[in-house]
């Protein structure tokens, strides 16, 4: 039997919107990634792993809870994960482990503007119009989180502790006025060319910030404290603007456009009146052209490419402190992008493939084997209950009702099973156009081995089933088949269940009556 030390580190490292496939490794013939590569190399890439919600502050807070939005609450960006609810952070604080944070969080945003209590940390506009002196102080343990320094917004958008360092570092030039002054409306574009050097970029930032961490750690200043190292990187989420050299480092006319790039989902009966008569056209389901997809895609893999130096400097210091053997590593993201399927860029409630897949690479020194790529279905739900098994917590530490599966298995031996399915919830996100009147969609779907089925609420006698094996494309819809009516009764029941089974049972029962 495997042992795994009780001083077993680990470094959490996570994107911003990467698909599964935007990486040197899953088979991208024109993104270079050779450090996370070399990750998948000495560890287990998961080709099958999917995100429990396609959004960011939802799927990050089933990451820290290792519950599904519906009973966490944050149900849709902009509502705040509750403070009181356990997290697995503060279950590994409890259990004598230093815990941090460098670069993006995403649990809480901002407050509402006549809100003048309990304001978050988070939000943008208190580091952006504040003096430095009244800028936002985050409360320790934050989410269970003993150290913190924070980068909040995306692309070259200033805010958080990046503020304070780039301020620092560009003394007399101007350039952090003229961020601040586009910070918001730099978000509604989706790419553009940035002023700032590589080494000014909040890539850069998170980097450095985390390799001081690894260096303070290795020189004794948290004591005999294992360490949790939260290195969160905000691209390559939208607006992308890597600075060069990584702006140029893949031409337009080079990038392959995906293979379901020719599809159209513009007589899909629940998105096509969306798409057709968008409510918000810039920020999520984005009708695009081919050379804006291609310039779109150019500038995303920059992105990849610069955190993909950074995750090779990281990897490096840990080998060079010694620290590499008694470090666990994990690389995802939060969740995917359409990235072109479909003419459609960014994210939205169309639950394909593009969004819902994201990496997973996992190195455990001891335990992975090396290059080992596995076909098992997983989830983001099932991170925190992994680690914490790992790292032979007690369970009766755990944040209770935790609701993931524990992947040791599949660590250990790639053609392990430790789930025939997973579940992806999507709420509120986007207002759709039903019968002249706004809704906000909800969706629910359920992944198998072999097939994908979504339902809308609202949407009673539509559905989606699809055979992701024979069409990976997903344009065939399967529900209104007759010849797939058993099919459609099997996945439906499976999914009723698995909706049951994911209720609460908190609080649980005292008495008789």
């Amino acid at each position: 039997m495997i042992k795994i030390s009780e001083k077993l580190n680990v470094l959490f490292i996570i994107t911003d919107q990467q698909r599964a496939d935007h990486l040197g490794c899953a088979g991208n013939p024109v993104l270079k990634t050779p450090n996370l590569d070399a990750l998948a190399k000495d560890g287990v890439r998961f080709t099958r792993f999917y995100c429990s919600n396609p959004m960011c502050m939802p799927n990050r807070a089933t990451l820290f809870t290792g519950l599904y939005p519906s009973l966490h609450g944050v149900r849709c960006n902009g509502i705040n994960l509750n403070t009181g609810i356990p997290t697995f952070t503060q279950t590994l604080h409890n259990a004598g482990y230093h815990t941090a944070s460098m670069g993006k969080i995403h649990l809480s945003w901002s407050a509402p503007g006549y809100s003048r209590k309990n304001k978050s940390p988070e939000c943008s506009n208190d580091w952006l119009y504040k003096p430095k002196s009244k800028r936002p102080k985050i409360p320790i343990p934050y989410y269970g989180l003993d150290e913190v320094e924070l980068v909040i917004a995306h692309g070259d958008a200033v805010s958080g502790h990046y503020l304070d360092w780039l301020e620092e570092k560009t003394k007399g030039t101007g350039i952090v006025e003229a961020l601040k002054a586009r910070s918001l409306r730099a978000f509604e574009k989706i790419y553009y060319d940035t002023p700032l050097t590589k080494d000014l970029y909040q890539t850069t930032y998170v980097t450095e910030r985390t390799i001081a961490f690894l260096k303070r750690f290795s020189e004794d200043k948290y004591g005999d404290k294992p360490f949790f190292m939260h290195c969160s990187y905000p691209d390559p989420h939208h607006p992308v603007c890597p600075p060069a050299p990584y702006r140029d480092m893949y031409k337009p006319e080079k990038i392959n456009l995906p293979p379901a790039f020719n599809e159209s989902l513009e007589d899909h009966e629940m998105l096509g009146p969306a798409l057709k008569n968008p409510v918000i056209s810039r920020l999520v389901l984005r009708k695009s052209t081919e050379e804006e997809i291609r310039k779109f895609l150019a500038y995303s893999y920059g992105s990849i490419s610069m955190i993909d130096h950074g995750v090779g400097q990281i990897l490096a210091s840990l080998k060079s402190l010694g620290l590499e053997n008694n470090t666990m590593v994990i690389f995802t993201s939060d969740h995917g992008d359409l990235g072109g399927d479909y003419k459609l860029l960014l994210k939205g409630p169309a639950h394909y493939q593009g969004i819902l897949n994201i990496p997973l690479i996992w190195k455990l020194p001891g335990v992975t084997k090396k290059g080992t790529v596995t076909d098992s279905l997983a989830s983001t739900i099932d991170i925190s209950t992994t680690i914490l098994s790992l790292l032979n917590i007690d369970k009766k530490l755990y944040p209770p009702e935790m609701q993931g599966h524990d992947l040791t298995p599949i660590l250990k031996d790639p053609e392990a099973k430790v789930r025939d399915h997973v579940i992806i919830e999507e709420d509120e996100e986007l207002p759709m156009m039903k019968k002249g009147r706004d809704t906000n969609i909800r969706l629910r779907t359920l992944i198998t081995e072999t097939h994908r089925i979504t339902i809308s609420q609202g949407y009673e006698d539509f559905g989606e089933i699809i055979d992701l094996i024979n069409d990976p494309n997903e344009v065939n819809n399967l529900w209104y088949d007759d010849n797939s009516k058993e099919l459609r009764f099997k996945l439906l029941n499976k999914l009723t269940q698995e909706l049951l089974n994911l209720q609460s049972r908190l609080p649980k029962k005292q008495a008789l009556t």
